[in-house]
């Protein structure tokens, strides 16, 4: 990629950062607000239901994509709003192609930026791939040992190709973003305090707390078969 392009990708890409704190737009990316705003989304998610699953992707893979805060908020708000099939798939490309494209950000307009800022998680990422290859990858998408901004940026610094990232991390954060869109489903039922305790609810929080141990298991007993 030549210097120009390169130069008016990091002044597009911190435009869009600036514009984002300058105007207070994380205040939109709260339970909160999803709570107040749950009625008028649906409303217009049942008249413009394309436009509004077209305009929740965009905004979740600009915010992937930019490594900004929120994304657990959207990932709520999907299961909010589109139940937990739809909400399940709409997110996982979303998040999927986001954190693609940090990957390839970082791996080729912002490499320096991202190996003076993470240089010492790199170490650690190469030894895993050498080792295992792409089910390091997975693996990280499982367990995160490091958040996943993190990943999707220092993996930018490996050789790991780009399709290759997109569809581990898409496999690999399937069963943890049908955990936390379930959780969003049960979150839009709440209408009063009784719905606090709802079993639903109870079991989704349930699912996000015992979820990462399940899976730490798993990848143990995945690890040892191999050797």
């Amino acid at each position: 990629m030549n210097l120009v392009k390169k130069l008016a990708m990091v002044v597009a890409g911190a435009a869009l950062v600036a514009i984002f704190f300058a105007l207070d737009l994380q205040q939109y990316l709260t339970l909160d607000y999803l709570k107040e705003s749950q009625s008028r989304f649906a409303d217009l998610y049942h008249k413009n239901p394309g436009l509004v699953i077209g305009g929740y992707m965009g905004i979740y893979i600009l915010v992937t994509a930019l490594s900004l805060p929120g994304a657990v908020i959207l990932t709520l708000a999907g299961g909010a709003l589109f139940g937990l099939v739809t909400g399940l798939i709409v997110v996982s490309f979303a998040s999927s192609i986001g954190a693609t494209l940090a990957c390839f950000v970082a791996r080729f307009v912002l490499r320096d930026w991202v190996q003076n800022k993470f240089g010492d998680k790199l170490a650690a990422i190469n030894e895993g791939i050498d080792k295992e290859g792409s089910f390091y990858l997975f693996t990280l998408r499982l367990i995160p040992v490091f958040p996943f901004f993190i990943i999707n940026l220092v993996m930018g610094l490996t050789k790991m190709p780009l399709f290759t990232f997109y569809w581990v991390s898409q496999l690999g954060m399937l069963a943890g973003t049908a955990v936390f869109v379930n959780a969003g489903k049960e979150l839009a039922k709440i209408d009063s305090l009784s719905g606090i305790l709802s079993p639903g609810l109870i079991g989704s929080f349930v699912l996000l707390g015992i979820f990462p141990l399940v899976v730490k298991k798993l990848v143990t007993f995945i690890q040892a078969r191999k050797k």
